[in-house]
């Protein structure tokens, strides 16, 4: 929840990143991963957001902040506001007639010879990027980049970016487009890195009363230098930890992950997710309160413990260690105290059970009764979809574990739920968290069955659902029945959409690491042929922002929403 605990861990801006103020300005170094401009209305986790919660914390009232500068969310570095209206206008005129001088520093990969003068043509944003577009091509607009190299490595190089015109992505497609791509840059086929290397380095302005030239620079971050010394180096290893880079990479993660820490709504997140915040092996989540590390490797016990030591200066009240068995195949007893401790390996102890909230809703979490603690964060985004589209609908939750999708799909007003699961203990836990946010009835029913054999007795009686909910685990075992995503998701999707009823949808997901996206929707392709049931649409469901894909790669938690005849 918010408040004075909450706002000491996601401070709204550090002071020491002021680089200019007075009555008519305020110049910022940004940091990477805080967006300049919101992603919807009711977001507050942009730059001047979170300045004017920052400047009312510090001065009170009401502040004014004139933007007029914008920074991808990736990119670091100076950003320019007006505190006063009568400097609105003498800074537009600078920023827009290109008197003004911006200066980026960008770290490449291939760049060949030494200062040059890029001109190109942009075409219109399209699906998340540009494209340098022909002369001719009358929605180009023209950018025009001077390049100098700062430093080399080998292929690898420093380079200073005076931009004369600012056209959205501008340094980053035009260095893509000449084969020297910026680091990091996942949109235009950058070379691994930690975080998008470019910062903006220097401004000049005219200082919109007096006149007087303001040079104004923000150092870029140590990783900058250290991609050029070392490449794409991770802060972890199984047998060593670079603690000021950890402390960097931490850092980072907080500041993209602002909205959640300062949501009031959502309680429970993930802080770091392995490969994707370049800390390989290690994941943590946030529980309220406390935090829950997962380890993926063998780390030695001094780096374990480094690691524990680095998340506990972040002031939670407790962290709780998860050690996952090293093969994702292998069925392990999830309450082995060697591999998920019963207590916190800092700190002090969370309730046995407690709640968290998620979008408002609240479910029943363990943080210390084994490897899970009752809810999958992968899919907050895909129950509060379930939770958009339950209304006046039958809701089939098939794995349903501790049915947080049911407690969605209830409290988006569903007609009626049947949540399947083999354990026993697992559904009665659904029950509680049903009961905990108020919608517990006769409306929602548990049924304690091996999957497989309830949908092929309900196929029988010709049963149907408006929505069916699939997020089978990669791999279980149940009875003398194994399930293995590669061998069997193709069959039991067959099966869940002889469920659906006309016009319905099937949420499909997957977890498994080694299935794609593309093969994922083949396999719904098949199994609605097999099914005998045509597509309406299917439609891929992107992961939470918490859950970033490794460099290069695709995200753990594949989604599709299948909707049919």
């Amino acid at each position: 929840m918010t408040g004075p605990v909450s706002r000491a861990r996601w401070p709204s801006f550090d002071p020491d990143r002021i680089v200019f103020e007075d009555r008519s300005l305020l110049v910022v170094d940004k940091p990477s991963g805080v967006p300049t401009q919101a992603a919807r209305e009711t977001d507050r986790d942009d730059l001047p957001a979170r300045l004017r919660a920052f400047l009312t914390e510090r001065d009170g009232g009401t502040p004014y902040l004139g933007i007029h500068q914008r920074l991808d969310r990736a990119t670091s570095g100076l950003v320019l506001y007006t505190r006063d209206k009568a400097a609105n206008a003498p800074i537009a005129k600078q920023l827009e007639g290109r008197t003004a001088q911006k200066t980026y520093l960008a770290a490449v990969e291939g760049y060949k010879g030494g200062a040059r003068r890029l001109e190109h043509r942009l075409g219109p944003l399209v699906d998340g990027r540009v494209s340098v577009v022909d002369a001719r091509d009358r929605r180009g607009q023209e950018a025009i980049t001077h390049v100098d190299v700062v430093a080399r490595e080998g292929r690898r190089a420093l380079l200073s970016l005076r931009l004369e015109t600012g056209r959205t992505h501008q340094a980053r497609a035009q260095l893509a487009a000449i084969g020297a791509p910026i680091a990091g840059d996942r949109l235009y086929g950058g070379p691994a890195a930690s975080r998008l290397l470019l910062h903006a380095e220097k401004l000049v302005v005219a200082h919109p009363v007096d006149g007087r030239s303001l040079a104004l620079t923000a150092h870029a971050p140590p990783a900058f230098a250290r991609w050029l010394a070392e490449g794409d180096r991770p802060p972890i290893t199984p047998t060593s930890l670079d603690a000021a880079v950890f402390a960097e990479v931490v850092d980072r993660a907080r500041e993209e992950r602002y909205g959640l820490g300062c949501s009031g709504d959502t309680t429970a997140f993930r802080l770091l997710h392995e490969d994707g915040d370049g800390t390989p092996g290690l994941s943590v989540d946030v529980y309220g309160e406390h935090l829950v590390a997962q380890l993926y490797a063998a780390f030695d016990a001094a780096t374990e413990a480094a690691l524990l030591d680095g998340l506990h200066r972040l002031g939670f009240a407790g962290i709780y260690l998860k050690r996952r068995p090293k093969q994702a195949n292998v069925v392990v007893d999830t309450r082995n105290d060697a591999l998920a401790p019963a207590d916190p390996v800092r700190g002090v102890a969370a309730p046995a059970e407690f709640s968290v909230l998620e979008h408002g809703l609240p479910f029943l979490v363990r943080l210390g009764d084994g490897l899970s603690t009752g809810i999958f964060l992968d899919q907050r985004e895909n129950r509060r979809r379930v939770r958009e589209l339950a209304a006046g609908k039958s809701v089939l939750n098939l794995f349903a574990y501790t049915a947080p999708f049911t407690v969605a799909a209830a409290a988006g007003g569903a007609s009626r739920t049947v949540s399947v699961d083999a354990s026993k203990q697992a559904l009665a836990w659904a029950e509680r968290n049903l009961a905990h946010a108020g919608l517990a009835g006769d409306r929602h029913v548990m049924v304690v069955d091996d999957v497989f054999d309830w949908i092929d007795r309900q196929k029988k009686l010709r049963e149907r659902f408006d929505l069916v909910i699939l997020d089978p685990p990669s791999y279980s075992l149940v009875g003398a029945r194994r399930f293995s995503t590669d061998a069997d998701y193709k069959d039991l999707a067959a099966r869940c959409l002889a469920l659906v009823a006309p016009g319905g949808s099937l949420l499909a997901c997957s977890n498994h690491r080694q299935t794609v996206q593309a093969k994922l929707r083949r396999w719904l392709h098949e199994a609605a042929r097999t099914a005998q049931r045509e597509v309406v649409q299917m439609k891929d469901l992107p992961p939470p922002v918490d859950f970033p894909p490794p460099y290069g790669a695709q995200p753990h938690l594949k989604s599709v929403l299948v909707t049919a005849k």
